[in-house]
C-alpha cells in the first residue's frame, strides 16, 4: 500500500514518539509523553480493530494477589520483591482511578476472595497459617492487614468452610476503562490508528524506522507495549504468551454473588457483572498448550470451567453460557514487568504477568519516563 501525500503528512510525518500497542500500557504511556512534551507528536499504532491481547479481554479485576499466589511467589522471589510487586499493583490501580475516575471505569471495591476446594485442605491450612505473616508484611502498603477470614455466605459448593478475603481489592468495567482511555487520548490530540501491524523496528541512532505490513515511516522514539506479543519485536527480552480462556453466563435472576473470587492459586477466577457470572482460567490444565499467541478455546478447559461453574460457583442452579473468548497475557519466570531501554531509540514496557489492570497505568508512566 502506498501512502498518499495527505496520509503521510497528517499521520506519519515528523512523529516524535510512536507507541506500538493500544492497551492500558500503551495509551497511558502516550498520555504521559504528551503531558511531559506537550508540543510533541505522539502516535499510537494497533494491529487489531480493537486493542488486541488482554486489555479489552480481561476479567476487570483490580487485584493485588490472592494469599496463595503471594505465598507461592515467596518461593521464587525475595520478600522485598513480593512487597514491591504488591506495592506497584496498588499504586497502579490508584493511578488509573485518579486518571480516569471511578465512575468512568465502573470501579467498585467489593473485596477479593480466595476459595479453597474440598480436596485442597493442605493449601487451605498453609494459607490460614500464613495469614498473620502476610498481613504484617503487606500492612504498610494498605494501611492495615488486608486479609481476613470470611464465612461461605454466597453458598458456594464443594469448598472449605471459610475463605480468605483481601478487603481492598475491587473490580471495574474493562470496556468503560478502555473507552475512557481512548477518549482521553483523542482529547489530548493523540491519534490511535487501528489495523496497522508493525513487523519490525530499526534503530538508526538519531531515530527509528517503523516497518509495518504495508509501509514504513520514521519516528524519533519507539515504545513497545504489546505485552504477550512482545517476542516478535523484542528478540532479546524473555516474554512468553499465555492464553486465558473466559466464559460469561446469561443474566441470572436474583444473583447475590458480588466481588472478585479466585481459587487454585489464582488459576481460576470469577466475578459478578450485570447480573452474570464471568468465569475464566484453567490454564494450568495445559500450560504448554496455552503458551500460545493464538486466540481460541479448547474443549479441555471449557468443559472444566463449566463443571466448576455448576458444582462450585452456582450449585443447584440452572445456568446458561452466553459468550466465550480468550485473551493473551505476557509472562516469564519472574513476575516483575520489563520496563527498560532496549536500544538508543527503542523502549519497552511488557511482561505484566496477568496483572495488566493493576500494573498497566504505572508501567505506562514508567515507560514514558524513560524517554
Amino acid at each position: 500500500m502506498q501512502l498518499s501525500y495527505w496520509e503521510y503528512k497528517t499521520w506519519f510525518a515528523n512523529v516524535d514518539f510512536t507507541i506500538v500497542g493500544s492497551g492500558i500500557v500503551g495509551l497511558t504511556c502516550a498520555l504521559q509523553l504528551k503531558k511531559k512534551h506537550p508540543e510533541s507528536k505522539v502516535l499510537v499504532l494497533e494491529r487489531g480493530s480493537l486493542p488486541q491481547g488482554a486489555s479489552t479481554k480481561n476479567a476487570g479485576f483490580a487485584c493485588f494477589g490472592s494469599i496463595s499466589e503471594l505465598l507461592s511467589d515467596l518461593k521464587t522471589h525475595t520478600e522485598d520483591e513480593v512487597v514491591d510487586l504488591v506495592r506497584r499493583r496498588w499504586e497502579g490501580i490508584l493511578a488509573l482511578r485518579k486518571l480516569l475516575g471511578d465512575k468512568e471505569i465502573g470501579f467498585e471495591q467489593l473485596g477479593g476472595h480466595e476459595l479453597f476446594l474440598e480436596g485442597h485442605s493442605e493449601l487451605y491450612q498453609s494459607c490460614l497459617y500464613g495469614m498473620e505473616g502476610m498481613n504484617r508484611m503487606l500492612g504498610p502498603i494498605f494501611g492495615k492487614g488486608p486479609f481476613i477470614l470470611n464465612n461461605n455466605r454466597f453458598q458456594f459448593g464443594k469448598i472449605q468452610g471459610k475463605y480468605i478475603t483481601h478487603q481492598l481489592e475491587g473490580q471495574l468495567d474493562t470496556g468503560k476503562m478502555m473507552q475512557a482511555l481512548l477518549q482521553t487520548c483523542l482529547l489530548n490530540g493523540i491519534p490511535v490508528l487501528n489495523g496497522i501491524e508493525v513487523e519490525s523496528v530499526r534503530d538508526f541512532g538519531k531515530g527509528a524506522v517503523i516497518i509495518t505490513k504495508d509501509f514504513e515511516f520514521d519516528t524519533g522514539n519507539v515504545f513497545v507495549a504489546t505485552n504477550g506479543f512482545a517476542s516478535k519485536l523484542l528478540k532479546t527480552e524473555t516474554v512468553r504468551p499465555a492464553r486465558a480462556q473466559v466464559l460469561i453466563t446469561k443474566p441470572i435472576k436474583d444473583l447475590s454473588i458480588k466481588g472478585t473470587f479466585h481459587f487454585d492459586e489464582g488459576y481460576y477466577y470469577f466475578r459478578n457483572i450485570d447480573n452474570r457470572i464471568l468465569f475464566g482460567g484453567g490454564r494450568n490444565l495445559d500450560l504448554k498448550g496455552e503458551e500460545t499467541s493464538d486466540f481460541g478455546q479448547t474443549p479441555l478447559i471449557q468443559q472444566r470451567l463449566e463443571e466448576l461453574l455448576k458444582d462450585v460457583i452456582l450449585p443447584n442452579q440452572k445456568v446458561e453460557i452466553d459468550q466465550r473468548w480468550s485473551g493473551i497475557m505476557g509472562i516469564g519466570k519472574q513476575k516483575v514487568p520489563i520496563v527498560k531501554q532496549v536500544s538508543e531509540r527503542v523502549f519497552c514496557g511488557v511482561r505484566l504477568g496477568g496483572m495488566g489492570v493493576a500494573l498497566g497505568s504505572l508501567v505506562g508512566k514508567e515507560l514514558a519516563d524513560l524517554a
